[in-house]
């Protein structure tokens, strides 16, 4: 039954101001995601959003609780928003240890897991109830369109949660579960949405995208009129047709991809222009012993040589990748070959990470563990070896003119010269380096695609000017 509500003539109608939500949002991509999806469902609610502690009604903290160096910044930021507001809902992978976090923190309101989205939800309205604003039967929120945590011209679809593997080192499925891939025909309608709303570059995260659709034996969806596979090839085939309001092919950018064979299907679309031409890899380690140990992947030998025919085929391809350093029984043989397997291989872009102990996993219980002063020395070297191949595959770019989407856009000088910022097809935000450009013209636009000659290059950015100009 809808509601009609009547003001008295000869008052002015007091309209009930809607509740005010503030979010702190810790982690991955992933767990960003699950943050836009809370805070959508209660902006349909009703609620509105707020920007700082002392405006909200209720805060939510969206942990993570991959490491225990990540329990302490969840924790750390669990309190600062109850001395700073106190009324507080937990969320996240750190959720699951609700009596830790209870035991520290007695007074939050409400603890829920990871993707509990309706558990969140539920809190939320226990704490702060949704306003009942004159029109709230007839328009669910006040301003159309998801919420989003990115500028408007980026955005990351998730396409599963979960994950099937048992890496020694990780606890994500004791967290989020099994793989779950989402309908292939809700993720694709996602896509076209955003893009249709002004996003110009998809990053498409999940924790093992390779394995997309595993779970339901890759079943056949209609898109289009078409049957299309939950399978990531599938994916990445409808996602490269997607065009922007303006005719542009839009970026699409694969990450936290497994190197399994049919990964090679799609580096065809990357050399027609369909694809952004980058992969982030996680391969975690190069030394065959330790990635046994790890219970990851070992031929190391086999990706060496796919990495070869992938650049056979899209020489401009950029591979981003991770490595722990510091394993339990790596020895200096083992972190050596990594060294060596990094030469070999000419990664584009690199993350080191020294190994940490995190509660729940297999690699705790493991034999020889290495020292600390040890880890700080590998990690040293490994950054220094992939800043140096880094800084070469960079300076290689130098005259080249490259596609950049532009994320920020300064204000003139005391000469009236503009500055921005932006980033190549090897760059994903916030992880990978950025182009920065000088006298750009004051239409420039956060979002645009502009052709940049390069002049300059670091060990980790660009620097140039837009071509023509």
């Amino acid at each position: 039954m809808r509601r009609r509500l009547m003001a008295d003539q000869h008052s002015p109608l007091v309209l009930p101001s809607a509740p005010r939500v503030g979010m702190v949002s810790l982690g991955c991509p992933k767990a960003l995601v699950d943050s836009e999806r809370i805070l959508t469902r209660l902006r349909a609610d009703g609620y509105d959003m707020s920007p700082d502690y002392q405006g909200a009604d209720v805060v939510l903290v969206n942990t993570c609780g991959f490491l225990d160096s990540a329990k302490a910044e969840s924790l750390a930021a669990i309190g600062e928003a109850m001395a700073e507001n106190g009324r507080v809902i937990v969320t996240g992978c750190m959720g699951n240890e609700a009596d830790a976090i209870r035991a520290q923190f007695p007074d939050v309101l409400a603890v829920t897991g990871a993707h509990q989205y309706e558990d969140v939800v539920d809190a939320v309205h226990a704490a702060a109830p949704p306003g009942m604003g004159p029109y709230v039967d007839l328009i669910p929120q006040s301003v159309p369109g998801d919420v989003k945590l990115t500028p408007r011209h980026y955005s990351y679809v998730k396409i599963s949660e979960g994950c099937n593997h048992a890496c020694a080192f990780c606890i994500i499925p004791s967290l989020r579960g099994g793989l779950v891939s989402r309908r292939i025909d809700a993720v694709l309608r996602e896509a076209e949405k955003l893009v249709a709303a002004g996003t110009r570059e998809l990053l498409i995260i999940s924790q093992d995208t390779s394995a997309y659709g595993v779970d339901v034996r890759h079943e056949e969806r209609q898109w289009k009129g078409q049957p299309v596979r939950t399978h990531m090839t599938d994916l990445a085939r409808e996602l490269g047709g997607l065009r922007t309001p303006r005719g542009d092919v839009p970026w699409v950018r694969l990450h936290y991809v497994y190197p399994y064979p049919h990964v090679e299907a799609v580096i065809p679309l990357m050399a027609e222009g369909l694809l952004t031409p980058y992969l982030d890899i996680p391969f975690q380690h190069a030394s065959p012993k330790v990635l046994r140990a790890m219970k990851r992947p070992a031929n190391e030998a086999k990706v060496l040589e796919r990495l070869r025919t992938w650049r056979e085929i899209c020489p401009d391809i950029a591979i981003r990748s991770s490595f722990v350093v510091g394993f339990p029984g790596e020895t200096e043989d083992d972190f050596r070959y990594l060294l060596d397997w990094l030469d070999e291989a000419q990664l584009d872009r690199v993350g080191a990470f020294r190994f940490e102990p995190v509660a729940g996993a297999a690699a705790n219980t493991l034999p020889d563990p290495v020292p600390e002063a040890v880890k700080e020395e590998r990690y040293a070297r490994i950054m220094e070896k992939t800043e140096a191949i880094s800084r070469a595959k960079l300076a290689a770019k130098v005259g080249r003119t490259i596609r950049v989407i532009i994320d920020d856009v300064g204000e003139a000088d005391e000469d009236g010269d503009i500055g921005a910022t932006g980033r190549s097809q090897a760059d994903a935000p916030e992880i990978d380096g950025a182009v920065h450009l000088r006298n750009v013209p004051a239409t420039l636009a956060q979002g645009d695609f502009v052709d940049v000659t390069v002049e300059e290059a670091d060990a980790h950015d660009l620097f140039g000017v837009i071509s023509g100009t």
